[in-house]
């Protein structure tokens, strides 16, 4: 797990698997542990990382309900999980689906952990809006498209995007499993603003981004979802595994 400060009130962890990215955000006497890294080993290094940060842990935010954005309670039994209402609706309509697909996860790649995932106590919060930790508030932005749910973080004062899975310098936008292509291009243009202001972006899935390269991502994501299903892969995301979520995009859209 690579670990990186942006700011004196936000640091990053980045998982060793698909780049997967936890956002450590400070608000004076409160923080937030923002998604998750995947292996138990990294998850076990969280509180410590905390610790030594200084960094409080006031609750989880998770961006959307994909499963390797939902591991926060495994470092941190006690809090409390807090995500989007849309977030919220989807975790309560498929109960037990983020713990089938980790399961399946740890199968493949022998991963053992000491303990099941339970999400405990879910807090939906009202997106767009706001929430208070401590002397500072993060802005709460709706973002679907990537599936039905999610939301991104905006910490002004620190002028870092937490994005979820949109901006990823590794991954292609992608559509399948419950995402659409109408409702992800107007979370770009939402996105879009913010990312102007930012002096950190942190996608999901990837690096961590200046404003200037993220603002380049959106626009090729832009360009390659009104292209679909004819579009060509940006030229840094035609890996084998990206040309297959570009399958995957072009079967979805055309199945609508």
């Amino acid at each position: 797990m690579h670990v990186r400060a942006l700011h004196a009130d936000v640091v990053v962890a980045t998982s060793a698997v698909w780049q997967t990215t936890c956002t450590l955000v400070r608000g004076g006497e409160e923080g937030f542990v923002i998604d998750s890294p995947v292996y138990p080993s990294e998850l076990e290094a969280l509180p410590a990382l905390a610790t030594q940060a200084r960094f409080p842990v006031s609750g989880l935010l998770a961006t959307h309900g994909d499963w390797d954005h939902l591991l926060g309670r495994l470092a941190f039994g006690q809090a409390a999980l807090g995500c989007a209402e849309t977030t919220a609706a989807r975790l309560t309509a498929r109960p037990g689906q983020a713990q089938r697909e980790l399961r399946a996860f740890d199968e493949e790649h022998y991963v053992e952990r000491s303990a099941p995932l339970a999400l405990g106590q879910v807090q939906a919060l009202p997106v767009p809006g706001r929430l208070e930790g401590g002397a500072h508030e993060l802005e709460l932005h709706s973002a679907d498209g990537h599936t039905e749910d999610g939301m991104a973080v905006w910490a002004p004062w620190a002028r870092v995007l937490v994005c979820g899975d949109y901006l990823s310098p590794a991954e292609l936008p992608v559509l399948a499993g419950g995402g659409s292509r109408s409702a992800y291009v107007a979370t770009l243009r939402r996105l879009e603003p913010l990312v102007e202001q930012a002096d950190h972006v942190v996608p999901g899935h990837g690096c961590v981004l200046d404003a200037t390269r993220a603002a380049a991502i959106l626009r090729e994501d832009l360009a390659y979802l009104d292209a679909l299903p004819g579009a060509a892969l940006p030229l840094a995301r035609r890996t084998a595994a990206q040309r297959r979520v570009h399958e995957a995009n072009v079967a979805a859209v055309a199945g609508r």
